[in-house]
């Protein structure tokens, strides 16, 4: 079942990927979608058309103080958003690192981070359970809207991978979807809500003992009080469940 999620997830955003290249323009949904979860028009107005796909639930750049001259890991970077927000804040002596499962949305960031004028972006496709770079080697991790849709039995190992990769004193924002109670088993199993950033989102409590298993402190978890509908002005996730199939 596991491997089936993966699949899924792979199979689904490499749509996006695909055909957010063909359109090749900004729509007013993907727009709507990043301002409700805190991206400002300013930074939007900034980036490569299809950089924003409107697939966030936050902004996780919004708390990680990153400084230039940093090294940045985004897990999940989809179309690059925040690899080249960040890429922009360490400067040429830093670096942004794009971590994704999912092909297309990697050459999709490369050619963003192209046209965004960036030279020191790097997109690796791989798991964010097992990135391939050295312990103790980067000073902040963000991560948008992605951990959620990793199965249950592989997300303590994002934390712990997380952990690995950070240097002492490294720091973590993460946006993501959380459960204020169990879900019910018809939604768990549901592989169309799974995909959607829905079945797969953990309990608060849960999120909280994975950061303390791996070892990490001070941990603020904030509700951003989010409505969810804004996803219906997305051109690739308005339909059907609260963010498509």
């Amino acid at each position: 079942m596991d491997g089936n999620m993966y699949q899924q997830v792979q199979f689904r955003y490499g749509d996006i990927a695909r055909r957010s290249s063909v359109t090749g323009t900004q729509h007013d949904g993907e727009e709507q979608i990043a301002m409700a979860f805190g991206y400002s028009a300013k930074e939007l107005s900034t980036l490569p058309e299809k950089a924003n796909l409107g697939l966030s639930c936050g902004n996780p750049m919004a708390y990680a103080n990153i400084k230039e001259g940093e090294t940045v890991i985004d897990l999940g970077s989809g179309g690059g958003i925040d690899v080249i927000l960040a890429a922009r804040k360490v400067g040429p002596q830093g670096k942004a690192i794009g971590i994704d499962m999912t092909k297309d949305m990697i050459e999709l960031a490369k050619n963003n981070a192209k046209a965004a004028d960036l030279s020191n972006t790097l997109f690796i496709e791989a798991s964010i359970t097992s990135i391939p770079l050295p312990d103790s080697t980067i000073d902040c991790i963000v991560s948008n809207c992605v951990i959620n849709l990793v199965p249950r039995k592989d997300k303590a190992s994002v934390f712990q991978e997380i952990a690995r990769l950070l240097k002492p004193g490294g720091r973590v924002a993460i946006s993501d979807i959380l459960a204020r109670k169990e879900l019910p088993r018809n939604i768990i199993d549901d592989m169309a809500l799974y995909v959607g950033c829905i079945a797969g989102a953990s309990q608060v409590a849960e999120y909280e003992e994975y950061l303390e298993r791996a070892g990490f402190r001070d941990i603020l978890i904030l509700d951003a009080k989010a409505d969810l509908n804004i996803y219906k002005q997305s051109p690739y996730l308005a339909q059907g469940g609260c963010l498509g199939w």
